[in-house]
């Protein structure tokens, strides 16, 4: 009861009438960012983190986190409309919502994104409410060892992603894992893979310039070349109808989305993994699990349901560590916690008792920036069905404007641009000869943390790959992986035995 007393005292606040309008600001201006190539919602609320010294702090959080909030639902439009990530946490929901768009289903995907949001976004609220100090100690017994280990989960999941191809698929991976390690050696400071010395390469790749340069520029190469008598403009629709049509069809994603929920949410209550690995290994896990797998990458519906409910329950998770430990779960996290030091606010334990109200009503914000970012997403439907209808030759110069802004914003330096230019021929390349993009893509995503987490837990054991199995918590999460790689080599060996037999 202590706690619905606590809640209610924090909605009291939250929908006061300057909290509310910061929450509905807030969701929009997210909407704008996370739809944007290269802005994200990192970047979204370090440009407007000096705005908030005009509000009180509670509403300076609030106005915040709506921006967090908005940007996650935000980056599945672009991904869905353009084919270009708006950031790292949307690019498993390009997989299968760009082929729906291009289908004549962009409303069925952008709608089924909403939805599996709102529900991942609300499912991950709810467990922050009833088991904040339970799950911060879970997210203080994963060590450099238990991290590693989510990784292999998450390299595990890869295979799934290339089909039955499983040497392309490997290698893609290779691809990825190599351009993760580009730039400065992690543990001695050491330039690697810099060839030849090039400045542009010490920062490392940026991740945002290889997707953005695959899936934009390789994609509308690919799409000119395949389109021999024109490219079409999509057929879709929209109407009130389909609207309704379309939430009722939630119900057939509920499984893959609340597993996607529950999935996420506890990837981002872990330092340092944040919504991007959630995304992904909800991803992955949907197409292992599902009994169409094939359909995936090819417009399946549970493709955008999954990794949609992960990164939002994964939005919320990541601020349980930064408000109970003190530690941020995520980039975005990271400029929140910096915020509240500077409105002298101290994060740690001691804040649930010495700073209720500010702590419930951020938590009664995230309640109502669900919902207003759900209602704002659903009303700009009408203007993202627009851009479907834009003829191509108009189209595609655009794409190709925000593909360039894109890559220049992380970095502001002309390399990254030329880094693009060249990911796009090489990913319209791989289309041609059939290699999987995805793997090479979420690889350098997850490179840099798994080897992080790999290094780390080897010289805490002295050089022993003992340390990932002896453990409980590693050793489980391993054996989990070992089996996950071995599931589609053996499919592949049954159906090739099955061949023989007949």
């Amino acid at each position: 009861m202590e706690t619905l007393d606590l809640l209610m005292l924090g909605f009291g606040i939250a929908l006061e009438p300057l909290n509310l309008a910061l929450v509905f600001f807030g969701c929009a201006l997210g909407l704008f960012i996370g739809a944007m190539p290269g802005l994200g919602s990192v970047n979204g609320v370090a440009i407007l983190l000096p705005m908030t010294f005009l509000v009180p702090p509670t509403g300076a959080i609030i106005f915040l986190a709506a921006i967090y909030y908005g940007a996650m639902y935000g980056g599945a439009i672009s991904s869905i409309m353009l084919g270009i990530p708006g950031a790292s946490t949307a690019v498993a929901t390009t997989f299968d919502g760009r082929p729906l768009a291009l289908a004549g289903k962009a409303d069925q995907a952008l709608i089924t994104a909403a939805g599996a949001s709102f529900i991942g976004g609300t499912v991950s609220v709810v467990l922050f409410t009833l088991f904040a100090p339970p799950l911060a100690e879970v997210a203080l017994a994963f060590g450099s060892a238990e991290e590693f280990a989510l990784m292999m989960l998450a390299f595990a999941t890869f295979i799934g992603l290339g089909g039955d191809d499983i040497p392309k698929t490997l290698f893609s991976i290779c691809i990825g894992l190599v351009l993760s390690a580009v730039g400065l050696d992690i543990i001695s400071g050491e330039p690697r893979l810099i060839f030849g010395g090039l400045p542009g390469f010490f920062h490392g790749i940026n991740f945002l310039v290889l997707a953005i340069g695959i899936y934009g520029i390789g994609e509308m190469l690919w799409t000119i070349e395949s389109s021999s008598d024109g490219v079409k403009v999509s057929q879709a629709s929209f109407g009130v109808g389909r609207i309704v049509l379309h939430l009722k069809g939630l119900k057939n994603t509920l499984k893959t989305t609340l597993m996607g929920s529950l999935l996420g949410y506890f990837v981002g209550i872990l330092p340092a993994a944040g919504a991007t690995p959630g995304s992904i290994m909800a991803y992955g896990m949907a197409k292992t699990m599902s009994k169409d797998p094939d359909s995936f990458g090819k417009g399946n519906i549970e493709g955008v349901a999954a990794p949609e409910s992960a990164n939002n329950a994964a939005s919320t998770g990541s601020m349980l560590p930064m408000l109970t430990l003190g530690i941020p779960g995520s980039p975005t996290t990271a400029i929140l916690l910096g915020g509240m030091v500077i409105w002298g606010l101290e994060p740690g334990p001691m804040l649930f008792v010495e700073h209720q109200d500010f702590v419930w009503a951020l938590i009664a914000s995230l309640y109502v920036a669900n919902l207003a970012a759900m209602l704002i997403n659903l009303a700009f439907i009408p203007a993202f069905i627009a851009i479907l209808r834009t003829p191509f030759t108009i189209l595609a110069p655009i794409i190709f404007v925000l593909c360039l802004v894109g890559g220049y914003a992380p970095t502001q330096s002309l390399h990254d641009i030329w880094l693009m230019l060249i990911f796009g021929v090489v990913g319209y390349l791989m289309r041609k000869l059939d290699y999987p993009l995805a793997p090479a893509v979420l690889a350098i995503v997850l490179g840099p943390l798994a080897e992080t987490s790999m290094r780390q837990a080897l010289i805490m054991s002295d050089g022993s790959l003992m340390i990932f199995f002896e453990r409980p918590i590693s050793g489980t999460i391993m054996g989990i992986a070992i089996v996950l790689f071995v599931l589609p080599a053996a499919k592949i060996y049954r159906s090739s035995i099955a061949r023989k037999n007949n």
